[in-house]
């Protein structure tokens, strides 16, 4: 494992506002070489546990997806993310930052999520090349 800052220091603030916990199961998607090690770190030291793979068999609590343009479809992994997760559980996915390579406009999170049956409901910037959107599932009627 390679060296990182310390996870108590500037990204645990913005890993705070993802709203893990400790003891959570939290489940990673799309990890690439591009990733941001800090933020993967300080979640970790949130929920006290390494991050599980896309290989993990069970229910997990939340789920972390890494999303670039060039990935596929977004509606399809996202239907797949459902699949692995506990009812209420917390979806993020990070997309890199407008003007990074692989840069995924909101416009198509949304799109993907509607399709998903789920909507974005905040964008935060997590880490210097990256943001995350939250998605949450869609109320079912009025």
């Amino acid at each position: 494992m390679g060296q990182t800052t310390d996870p108590q220091g500037t990204e645990s603030t913005g890993v705070a506002r993802l709203g893990f916990a400790a003891g959570q199961v939290v489940q990673e998607f799309g990890w690439g070489d591009d990733v941001d090690d800090d933020l993967r770190a300080a979640i970790e030291n949130v929920i006290g546990s390494e991050l599980v793979d896309e290989d993990y068999d069970d229910v997990t609590d939340a789920v972390i997806l890494w999303w670039r343009e060039d990935d596929g479809d977004l509606a399809d992994a996202l239907v797949d993310v459902l699949t692995v997760l506990d009812d209420g559980g917390l979806i993020w996915i990070f997309t890199p930052k407008a003007g990074r390579e692989g840069h995924v406009r909101p416009s198509d999170v949304q799109e993907a999520s509607t399709t998903a049956g789920l909507q974005a409901t905040s964008t935060l910037s997590i880490a210097p090349d990256w943001s995350a959107t939250r998605l949450a599932f869609r109320g079912r009627g009025r």
